[in-house]
């Protein structure tokens, strides 16, 4: 076999390994069809709980609202005069939405160099990791969904400013994503997803 079948033989294997599916689940309102459509996600939340205490339901109502589950998903772009894209709005990407710095933080202190943004264990394990900070620096109980997704998005340093109090928006979304997480927790639950 010449060297250049070989490689090319390579690159399709590794091509076909790629990183997964990017899309939805189907059922975003039902956390057991999201687990029984991608039981990836489950183990991956699993594992997560059980190294850093966030519950899989936290993990899930916060993944739902910065990605909805989408592993590449991106912020918009932003656009001079209503045409020109001038980049996008900030550098987060991935299920956990997590910024290029803080992602960078991440992998130093606990995700090791080969951790990715777009692949469910990694960001659910990003999710722990930075959730524990949020309980370390600013009390913020590992289930109290409302408040740690205000950190989450605004920062331990402007939570502990109290930024996300001139954001009504905010404190909207942020009670949407503690609603969603009691949602999940019933519904998980009641579907005796095997704990």
């Amino acid at each position: 076999m010449s060297k250049t079948l070989r490689a090319l033989i390579v690159v399709l294997l590794v091509a076909s390994c790629g990183g997964g599916q990017s899309s939805a689940p189907r059922d975003l309102d039902n956390a057991c069809a999201i687990l029984k459509q991608r039981p990836g996600y489950l183990k991956a939340f699993r594992a997560t709980e059980r190294k850093w205490g966030v519950p899989v339901h936290v993990q899930m109502a916060t993944i739902y609202q910065e990605s909805k589950f989408v592993s590449d998903a991106r912020t918009p772009f932003r656009y001079t005069l209503g045409v020109i894209p001038m980049g996008r709005q900030s550098s987060a990407f991935g299920y956990s939405q997590a910024l290029d710095g803080t992602w960078d933080e991440y992998r130093e202190a606990a995700g090791g160099f080969g951790a990715r943004r777009d692949r469910i264990s990694d960001a659910a394990d990003f999710m722990g990791w930075y959730m524990n900070q949020t309980r370390d620096r600013n009390g913020i109980a590992l289930s109290d969904a409302r408040n740690q997704y205000l950190a989450y998005h605004e920062g331990h340093t402007g939570f502990a400013r109290g930024s996300y109090n001139g954001k009504s928006w905010l404190l909207n979304v942020s009670q949407k994503v503690a609603d969603r997480s009691v949602l999940y927790e019933q519904q998980l639950g009641a579907c005796r997803v095997r704990r």
